[in-house]
């Protein structure tokens, strides 16, 4: 870890009630995990700490952990994570928050501490089924309205539940149930004459 990195890692440590192990250092990164009930009070003083200065906020995305094999994890299976930059202080943080509820997964929108955030979380809505609390405009961004499901989930089928098709009787596009079958493909090995000289 270099110096600018070891600074930035004191300061969030003296702006921050958290624990030594809530904070890591990976692949030239600084990643700070926190509780999802501290999420609001936080985001704002990372924001508005003076040393800290976090004024912008690059991107905000969903991970499913389900199949993760790592040991460095909480249990739960989702998390949203923030990517922080302070333009004054020139410097980046990523957050990491892991939903209590792996069944609805919840933690509270930043929209208010950052109005950037508002379609990245409905993104994460969309794809996870991650419920912003607090979102004045949470609803489907990337899918149509009648989607079922959410497909960046590990447990979404990789067929999807339906097809869609164009109809010409009805002159518009209709949902129908997948009609794809599973089946074992066999390659066919189809050799030149004389190949091996047989």
């Amino acid at each position: 870890m270099n110096q600018v990195h070891q600074s930035l890692v004191e300061r969030l440590k003296s702006n921050l009630e958290i624990t030594e192990d809530a904070i890591r250092y990976e692949h030239g990164e600084v990643t700070l995990t926190l509780a999802a009930l501290d999420l609001p009070a936080s985001m704002t003083l990372l924001r508005d700490a003076p040393d800290l200065k976090f004024s912008q906020l690059m991107d905000v995305c969903g991970v499913d952990y389900r199949d993760y094999p790592s040991k460095n994890r909480c249990s739960s299976w989702f998390a949203v994570v923030y990517h922080l930059l302070s333009i004054d202080l020139n410097h980046r943080v990523r957050v990491r928050v892991f939903c209590d509820d792996d069944e609805q997964p919840a933690v509270s929108s930043v929209v208010d501490i950052w109005p950037s955030a508002n379609w990245f979380e409905r993104e994460a809505f969309d794809l996870f089924g991650i419920v912003f609390d607090g979102h004045p405009d949470l609803r489907r961004l990337l899918t149509d309205y009648g989607f079922v499901g959410h497909p960046l989930r590990k447990d979404f089928p990789l067929s999807g539940h339906v097809e869609v098709r164009y109809d010409p009787i009805e002159k518009r596009v209709v949902y129908q149930p997948v009609t794809i079958e599973p089946r074992e493909i066999v390659p066919r090995v189809i050799r030149e004459d004389s190949y091996g000289d047989v």
